[in-house]
């Protein structure tokens, strides 16, 4: 009997971040047969668990009677009153394509908005670029949320990216406890640290005294 959890993206850097999760409980972790060509749902939540539980609930219908963890995550900044929050992955659409990013039909470039961020923040002492890192699971089957989860991770903007690794604003998200932004950690490492490892963490607290998501695999 094999633990499996499908993952409702088909983002890489949020696949390694859940595999990287996983991998030290024992979890297998794939993404949906055939997701890149599934309708795409409309992200106009107000709140990540909105989006979150959206996501879960539509795409779990395409799969059933299997677990589906779908995720909304992002930066809020301190100085920027929470912005870019559940537009963090748009957050560029003004400068791209001369939209709010509510407007546009896609996600803009990880460069475009890390390059809008620090712009955002010009002139913002270090001591105020606080910021932190949010993400929220839903798990659902057959078009039902069974429960969701929150993860925060708190750190500071820098003013130039650090690393390579990770994707979106990793390079510029430095986590003082260990020194390091997240895009300078492995996916193993990031896990332990991360908005995405904590709250994948209490999902599978909750997988293990649910037994919602065991599968045989035999």
């Amino acid at each position: 009997m094999t633990k499996k959890i499908l993952i409702a993206t088909s983002n890489p850097g949020k696949l390694r971040d859940f595999a990287g999760a996983a991998k030290a409980y024992g979890i297998e972790t794939a993404c949906i047969p055939g997701f890149s060509s599934l309708p795409a749902v409309v992200e106009d939540g107000l709140t990540f668990e909105a989006n979150a539980r959206k996501k879960a609930e539509a795409y779990s219908r395409y799969a059933p009677g299997e677990i589906v963890l779908a995720d909304d995550s992002g930066l809020e900044v301190d100085a920027l009153a929470g912005a870019p929050g559940v537009h963090s992955a748009r957050y560029a659409a003004p400068d791209l394509h001369n939209k709010e990013p509510h407007e546009a039909d896609a996600n803009t470039d990880d460069d475009a908005n890390n390059a809008r961020l620090l712009r955002e923040l010009k002139n913002i002492p270090l001591s105020k670029r606080t910021g932190r890192f949010v993400c929220v699971l839903a798990a659902a089957r057959d078009g039902k949320t069974l429960a969701t989860f929150r993860g925060t991770a708190e750190g500071i903007i820098l003013d130039a990216p650090r690393g390579v690794n990770g994707f979106g604003y990793d390079p510029l998200f430095y986590f003082p406890q260990i020194g390091k932004t997240f895009a300078e950690l492995s996916a193993e490492e990031k896990a332990g640290y991360s908005h995405r490892g904590k709250a994948f963490e209490k999902l599978l607290g909750w997988c293990e005294n649910s037994q919602e998501c065991v599968t045989d695999q035999r």
